[in-house]
């Protein structure tokens, strides 16, 4: 057991310092250790090198599949992760290596930033470009660059439907073409327009935020708070088209990172705004989350809630019982965080819930060994089952998460500040 001493939010208010952008940590009971963080972080540090030693540098790993490295390029909405792994690693060891395999990844991916076809440009550039900022303080480089990013993001906006745009094209599975789709996921993509409104003084990226994030508390949420993945809207009045899934197990199903996305979302954009809205929401997701019947007891969950539903006539049946490591690593990072604005036995409640995802995820099954699994850090996520693609493999994302929340952890244990921008 390793307890540390931190100031606690009452001493933070009566200072008349307390903020919850970048809060420190309370006064909370941490039972991980400082050397299970020290050494986890460590091993995905060197994980993470041999990694970048099987692949060539303008790759952006995303997957490793049937003994091969899968790299879906910089348009792909993970392209974003493995740089930003490197320098969550770097941060994390001081090993300036890390620091040169992120940025031999950043000159590839710079184009990006004038991609307006995608709503995931948060993920490319924020996870990336966002971080090296925060690391290196190069704003000449960098802010530029998140700039042009956040304002092509901003074009996919649309006043009539209050949101932004997620797919251009494709169809849901009744085979009818999407109408103007926004998918739970976009939620994860509003800090970089929050944090670009602090780079370039533009109040409309975070209004743009703002607007999403209230469309979607009212639209995309179940009486229970679980989440839709797909609400497809009218562009001509915003009226909902129809509310579907593409990556769950059936519509009404809850598909598992679509519920990490959400709580995730609303607690950064609680963060951003101090919106006391959307700190609500958030908590409610996470009781939902955390209280569902079908998790398993190490908190790694089945890649949809409501895959025991399933019959034994459904195309996704063989698969009904896989874990999604990379669900676990999103919540355990959103947890340590919704824990600094909460109090009492609820705060300590979600300290606990991502401690005990972190020990799962930081042994067998799930993490991987030196040099196996292709380099990644972590086995067994699932990407899209409908698709029929990254079925039980490690995933990139799955890996930024993970190592973000032991990040997030270590500063915990030292009283820090626990959000970095």
């Amino acid at each position: 057991m390793n307890i540390k001493k931190t100031l606690t939010v009452f001493v933070l208010l009566a200072c008349g310092t307390y903020s919850p952008v970048g809060a420190q940590s309370k006064n909370q009971h941490l039972s991980l250790s400082e050397q299970f963080v020290t050494d986890n972080l460590k091993d995905a540090a060197r994980q993470i090198k041999y990694l970048e030693s099987q692949i060539k540098e303008s790759d952006i790993p995303t997957s490793f599949s049937q003994g091969k490295h899968v790299n879906w390029g910089t348009s792909w909405w993970c392209s974003g992760f493995y740089p930003g792994t490197a320098l969550y690693l770097y941060e994390a060891t001081g090993d300036a290596d890390l620091l040169t395999i992120a940025k031999s990844k950043l000159k590839y991916l710079e184009k990006e930033k004038n991609n307006k076809g995608t709503h995931d440009l948060g993920f490319m550039l924020f996870c990336s470009f966002g971080n090296a900022l925060r690391l290196t303080g190069d704003s000449a480089t960098y802010k530029p660059i998140l700039a042009t990013g956040a304002a092509s993001l901003s074009t996919r906006f649309k006043e009539s439907t209050q949101t932004i745009r997620s797919w251009d094209g494709g169809k849901n599975w009744d085979g009818q073409p999407w109408t103007y789709p926004v998918i739970i996921d976009n939620m994860m993509n509003l800090e970089f327009l929050t944090q670009a409104t602090k780079i370039t003084r533009d109040p409309s990226f975070t209004r743009i935020a703002k607007i999403h994030a209230n469309t979607t508390i009212k639209q995309h949420f179940r009486k229970d708070y679980s989440s839709y993945h797909v609400v497809d809207y009218d562009p001509k009045d915003g009226h909902v088209i129809s509310k579907k899934t593409a990556q769950g197990a059936f519509d009404e199903s809850a598909w598992a990172r679509g519920q990490a996305w959400a709580l995730y979302g609303y607690t950064m954009m609680y963060r951003e705004t101090k919106d006391k809205s959307y700190l609500k929401q958030a908590r409610r997701i996470a009781t939902f989350y955390l209280n569902h019947p079908n998790m398993p007891s190490d908190m790694v969950p089945y890649w949809d809630f409501d895959q025991n539903k399933l019959k034994a006539d459904s195309k996704y049946y063989a698969q009904k019982d896989l874990r999604d490591a990379s669900t676990a690593a999103v919540v355990s990072s959103a947890l340590l965080e919704l824990s600094l604005y909460t109090k009492g036995k609820e705060s300590q409640l979600y300290v606990q819930k991502a401690e005990q995802m972190l020990r799962s995820l930081s042994a067998a099954p799930y993490k991987a060994a030196y040099q196996d699994n292709g380099g990644y850090i972590l086995k067994h996520s699932v990407g899209s089952i409908p698709h029929k693609t990254e079925i039980d493999v490690p995933l990139t994302y799955a890996d930024y998460y993970y190592v973000e929340a032991l990040l997030r952890y270590k500063r915990m244990l030292a009283g820090d500040t626990v959000i970095k921008q």
